[in-house]
């Protein structure tokens, strides 16, 4: 090899330019072509194995669509620069040279290179827009929104797999339609990968998310609000924290509503859909403290809702937000439900065995307690249930030992669904706002607190929302009138106007 870089061959004739193959001989070009005939042969092997796996790892579509076209356009953009370099090199012992190449149709070699030239333009072309696209679809993709970050994206990514929105992409809610949104996401995303990259990331990943889509634009593409009316039935199961885990079952009529004028009078809980109404609130930023609502009907009267003993100078420091459908339903898809939820599930379904003595408690307890990571937690419930039995029951122990390992696999499936100690994620850092049982919901408004210049209150009357039918514990049963009837708690606490549900539920062990 010369000190030029080039490789050893015979140059022209003097005054003579440099052909095709002659231009190409140089390590830089040499280089370029075979880092792109690997590259291109890497591609379309991991294309097909993308295309004909059943269930594709995230890390082949990254390699496929963004890794690998990234070294076949680099390896093609060293070949001109090597041709380019080469002929640099021969002009200076050439000096009289023309700058650039001349062109002759009629020399049948140069019509040849130039065929083979814009013919591989077009492939090329072709591959690009085809590499693109499926660049595009898998940017957009839930194996790369919710795999490619494993460890930070992994609560989600787990919780979205189990809801009912498990067949819907992350962009169809995060994104949306149009071009605008989707640069403002991939630019959020640039952000997020610089985070990911440094560790700097929050644990858990804050929520609610800020510069979320409205959802008008989002659920509202597939949640019609003016197909929205009537009521729903909705039966509760729980189980108690005794030795017989006495069932309990509670029968509720909710009052959906909706807000379509051709259905009827806006009413029932949709009635604070935008349909009808005009809601305003101003909160903390995690929208739990709500201490201002504002009310425009649909004849543009406006009522104002302030909490008492909260001052106006604090009020008017908060963000102000018109209500939607996350405010309610902020948990549709990436829920946690609290473990005492999940184990009254797996009892009611049979998962979990309810003649195991103590099965709520000692699940829940198992559930609850601190663990620095996921396996820890696994092999905790692995060993303390079996003990627990073994101990206080050793007949059951050895009669159930089936139902007890089938115990600790569903504990443990409720764990990795719903706990992350890797990034602090628990049932507790994403209070789910339906319904007001573990957390605050619908009483950070409907508290009875809040109260109108002129002495109107939002009500607290749970009969607004739905209509209790019928309510069981063990073998008791009460029936309700067609009217319904009132709530009656398995202890007495007293009036119940006077506390909170989520003042004593919060999702572990308890009432």
């Amino acid at each position: 090899m010369s000190d030029t870089g080039s490789v050893n061959t015979p140059l022209p004739p003097n005054g003579e330019d440099l052909s095709l193959r002659e231009l190409l001989r140089n390590y830089i070009s040499l280089i370029g072509l075979a880092l792109a005939a690997v590259s291109l042969a890497n591609i379309i092997f991991l294309f097909l194995l993308d295309l004909l796996s059943k269930r594709p790892s995230p890390y082949i579509g990254l390699l496929a669509y963004m890794v690998m076209p990234g070294f076949f356009v680099f390896g093609l953009l060293l070949v001109p620069f090597g041709m380019w370099r080469q002929r640099s090199l021969h002009r200076r012992k050439l000096p009289t040279l023309p700058k650039f190449p001349l062109l002759d149709l009629n020399n049948p070699a140069q019509r040849s290179s130039i065929a083979f030239f814009l013919a591989f333009v077009v492939l090329f072309v072709i591959m690009s827009a085809i590499g693109s696209y499926q660049g595009y679809e898998y940017t957009d993709s839930t194996q790369f929104c919710g795999q490619l970050c494993h460890t930070v994206m992994h609560p989600e990514y787990t919780a979205h797999q189990n809801s009912p929105h498990a067949r819907v992409r992350c962009v169809d809610c995060h994104v949306g339609n149009g071009a605008s949104w989707y640069v403002r996401s991939k630019m959020s995303g640039l952000r997020q990968v610089y985070y990911t990259v440094l560790g700097t990331y929050p644990r858990p990943i804050e929520t609610p998310v800020a510069n979320l889509r409205p959802a008008p634009e989002t659920c509202e593409q597939c949640h019609w609000p003016k197909k929205f009316w009537g009521a729903q039935l909705k039966v509760i199961n729980e189980f108690g924290d005794d030795e017989k885990n006495t069932p309990r079952q509670i029968s509720l009529l909710i009052k959906t509503g909706g807000g379509d004028a051709n259905n009827g009078e806006a009413m029932g809980i949709h009635w604070h859909m935008n349909i009808a109404n005009v809601v305003m609130y101003k909160s903390d930023p995690t929208r739990m403290n709500i201490p201002w609502v504002q009310i425009t009907d649909r004849e543009g009267r406006t009522t104002v809702f302030t909490e008492k003993g909260v001052d106006a100078a604090t009020i008017n420091k908060m963000a102000e937000r018109r209500m939607d459908c996350v405010d309610c339903h902020n948990r549709p898809t990436h829920d946690f439900p609290p473990p005492d939820r999940s184990v009254d599930n797996a009892l009611a379904t049979n998962r979990i065995d309810r003649n195991l003595p103590y099965a709520k408690m000692e699940g829940v307890q198992l559930l609850t307690a601190t663990y620095k990571t996921t396996p820890e937690a696994l092999q905790a419930i692995a060993t303390q249930i079996p003990a627990f039995y073994k101990d206080k029951y050793p007949d059951i122990a050895k009669s159930k030992a089936g139902e007890i390992e089938e115990m600790v696999s569903q504990l443990q499936k409720i764990f990795q669904r719903t706990i992350f100690p890797e990034m602090k994620v628990t049932w507790q850092t994403h209070p789910n706002n339906i319904g007001h049982y573990y957390f605050q919901g619908c009483f950070r408004c409907h508290d009875g607190n809040h109260v109108s210049p002129d002495g109107k209150v939002i009500t607290k009357d749970c009969n607004a929302c739905h209509t209790i039918l019928s309510q069981t514990e063990g073998a008791a049963s009460i029936a309700a009138t067609p009217q319904g009837m009132q709530f009656k708690h398995p202890v007495d606490i007293g009036d119940l106007k006077d506390v909170n549900c989520s003042d004593c539920h919060t999702g572990g062990v308890g009432p």
